[in-house]
């Protein structure tokens, strides 16, 4: 396996890191890592390291690297009305990106064994849905987060199209996975150090493969007195989404859809000003694996000296002679924030229209 790719200095340079080394493969993954800023992730004081390929752990609070979530999202092949489930969701970074794929008509469920963790995850749902610029540019299903111990999920659970285990699942706790996939399901859990994708194909057959060898924390098994009872988890109830939150969807799809074919007719290029050109290094890689926390992480020792600086310099030149042509460079605006609140409704409704965002 090759190493890990290099910090970024943001969010989006990180990103570009995980498609130059081939972790992300995919448009839709690419669009759901560059909504979703990793760094809004960590506690405050911590965000400088939120762009390193690195796992992160304070208390109870964990995020895997970067390069991991970029091959759990690739391998559990998401689309649209999809069921989901998280065990140990965590932060909900997952599976807030799980949902702007998914869309309004999937299933996004998580559970989580620390009862701080999961008002954690919550904290960042809310800010997400209110603050964040992307919102507005995505169908999204909003992540429902339990909890609990994901090992005593109640036997009369319903199945899931796709489910990821955050923690090391030991061999005799691979059929219990198992047993809530649908049939055509997509599992990706960490077994016997190695991130492995297994399918379902039927009734009782699975066909499995490795991704990536890692080192996970094992799940927690509850400890329990002879005789008593475990406390079973009761996954949240799959619901029909009601008539007013049905035409929600709607209307801000119809109103979406307007706004991109009517910049689409006009020609009109919304774009922001472009990053700085990163220089390319010739870089040299020894393959090795590093602990972090409790995770096994591939990292790459990196040998790097510049390449024909002389021409990187007359390249960013070039670059920025070709951003200064007819394109029209606009500012950034919310246009689907602007269309509902220039619609004849009443101001109770719009601001449910804007799921009651106030920018």
């Amino acid at each position: 396996m090759g190493g890990a790719v290099s910090a970024g200095e943001d969010n989006d340079d990180l990103i570009d890191n995980l498609k130059e080394a081939q972790y992300i493969r995919t448009e839709k993954v690419e669009q759901a890592f560059r909504a979703i800023d990793r760094g809004d992730y960590y506690l405050d004081g911590y965000r400088d390291s939120a762009y390193k390929d690195l796992a992160w752990k304070h208390g109870n609070i964990h995020l895997s690297a970067p390069c991991i979530y970029s091959e759990v999202m690739e391998a559990l092949k998401l689309q649209p009305g999809l069921s989901f489930l998280n065990l140990g969701s965590g932060t909900g970074y997952l599976s807030t990106m799980v949902g702007l794929i998914i869309g309004p008509f999937g299933v996004n469920h998580g559970v989580e064994l620390h009862k701080d963790v999961v008002e954690y995850a919550r904290e960042k749902l809310d800010d997400f849905i209110k603050n964040s610029d992307s919102f507005d540019k995505f169908e999204f299903c909003e992540p429902v987060f339990e909890v609990g111990n994901c090992l005593e999920i109640s036997t009369d659970s319903h199945q899931y199209d796709r489910i990821y285990c955050g923690a090391g699942v030991q061999k005799d706790h691979e059929n219990y996975m198992k047993v809530l996939l649908k049939i055509g399901g997509i599992l990706v859990m960490p077994i016997e150090d190695q991130l492995t994708q297994i399918t379902r194909t039927g009734q009782c057959s699975w066909e499995s493969k490795n991704i990536l060898a890692v080192s996970f924390a094992p799940l927690v098994q509850q400890s329990r007195a002879d005789g008593e009872k475990p406390d079973t988890v009761q996954l949240p109830p799959v619901t029909v989404r009601s008539l007013q939150d049905l035409s929600r969807i709607y209307i801000r799809r119809t109103l979406r859809n307007l706004a991109n074919e009517d910049s689409q007719g006009k020609g009109v290029v919304q774009r922001v000003p472009q990053k700085r050109k990163r220089r390319r290094c010739r870089r040299r890689r020894i393959n090795t694996y590093v602990f972090v926390g409790n995770q096994l992480i591939p990292q790459m020792v990196e040998s790097e000296e510049e390449e024909h600086p002389e021409e990187e310099h007359k390249e960013v030149e070039e670059e920025e002679e070709r951003d200064i042509g007819d394109i029209e460079i606009l500012k950034q605006v919310n246009v689907l924030r602007d269309q509902i609140m220039a619609l004849p409704l009443p101001e109770s409704l719009k601001a449910y229209l804007l799921y009651y965002r106030e920018k």
